[in-house]
């Protein structure tokens, strides 16, 4: 589940740099050497104010379907053992009425499930793609201000980027002037929910979108 959100937050990544690439105008080449910033772009765009407030909204929304996947889950779980418990004294033929009852569940649960997902995650495509490309221009005009001539996103697999010193990763300071031009607060803390034990279905789960510009 962390692998395939991890997938939407690099895809819709790529489409928000691949987008911005061929709009914004072509910057003159300023005089002398050239100088390099690094970002982690999906890093930058996750931890915003306003990301993580509509990301929150997000959840919030999925979490009857949430409930919805794991009270079905539950009662598979609770049918399977009852089965389990009563076999021996079930006939054949109620032992396969029961038991065609939980598969025709679990393959409700599957696909229940599955468009959950499938779902959760193209809203979390357009969300990420709509503040990826407001992070940008604030990326781009904070490169300018501090006289980057090149930016390179440590977050790509293909990155060129190996090494980076502190001085030189901007993914902070843009995160900081996004969060300053939006006027969005930080969202509060929120505390970890333990997690369900015995349940198979989850539309949303948190996850770590981005691996951060190396700095040592």
């Amino acid at each position: 589940m962390k692998r395939s959100l991890a997938l939407a937050f690099a895809l819709a990544s790529g489409m928000v740099l691949s987008a911005t690439a061929q709009t914004a105008a072509p910057a003159a080449a300023p005089a002398g050497p050239t100088k390099v910033a690094v970002i982690a772009f999906q890093a930058a765009v996750a931890q915003t104010n306003e990301f993580q407030r509509n990301y929150a909204d997000l959840q919030k929304k999925y979490d009857p379907k949430r409930q919805q996947l794991n009270a079905l889950s539950d009662e598979i779980d609770k049918l399977t053992k009852q089965l389990q418990s009563q076999a021996a004294t079930m006939n054949d033929a109620e032992r396969t009425s029961r038991s065609n009852a939980i598969d025709t569940k679990k393959k409700q649960l599957q696909r229940d499930a599955e468009d959950a997902q499938n779902d959760f995650q193209q809203e979390l495509q357009d969300m990420f793609k709509s503040v990826g490309a407001k992070v940008y221009d604030v990326m781009a005009s904070y490169a300018e201000q501090q006289g980057y001539t090149l930016v390179l996103d440590a977050s790509q697999q293909d990155t060129p980027v190996l090494y980076a010193v502190d001085s030189v990763n901007i993914t902070k300071p843009v995160i900081e002037a996004y969060n300053l031009k939006s006027g969005v607060p930080a969202p509060p803390a929120q505390p970890a929910a333990a997690p369900k034990t015995g349940s198979t279905a989850r539309p949303a789960t948190t996850t770590h979108p981005a691996r951060p510009a190396t700095s040592h």
